[in-house]
């Protein structure tokens, strides 16, 4: 849904949608159109050649984002992390991340 977020992060091929949260693979009871997405997110398996190689997906959404509710009522939480810290936007943007913490490390 964040395609430059996950390529941050570390993922080794991403595929990318433009659809609301909570909504990855398309409109509930589309099953073509979820058939459709669910193919081409994992022909970027076979697409992509280097590690990074971010994909964006040939899809629209079909409605409008009023119609969608594509604001969901709730943030994600990373929304949430970067409202409270917009700092660590940059940071992950840059591919900045930290290691994480063991537990009983001090």
């Amino acid at each position: 849904m964040i395609p430059e977020f996950t390529a941050s992060v570390g993922a080794p091929r991403v595929a990318g949608i433009e659809f609301p949260f909570g909504r990855p693979l398309g409109l509930p009871g589309d099953r073509a159109g979820q058939r459709a997405v669910l193919r081409a997110a994992l022909e970027v398996v076979w697409l992509a050649q280097a590690p990074g190689t971010v994909i964006q997906l040939p899809f629209a959404w079909p409605q409008s984002p009023r119609d969608a509710r594509a604001d969901p009522p709730v943030p994600p939480p990373i929304v949430q992390l970067v409202k409270r810290k917009p700092w660590l936007a940059v940071k992950l943007l840059a591919r900045d991340i930290p290691e994480p913490r063991q537990p009983g490390a001090s």
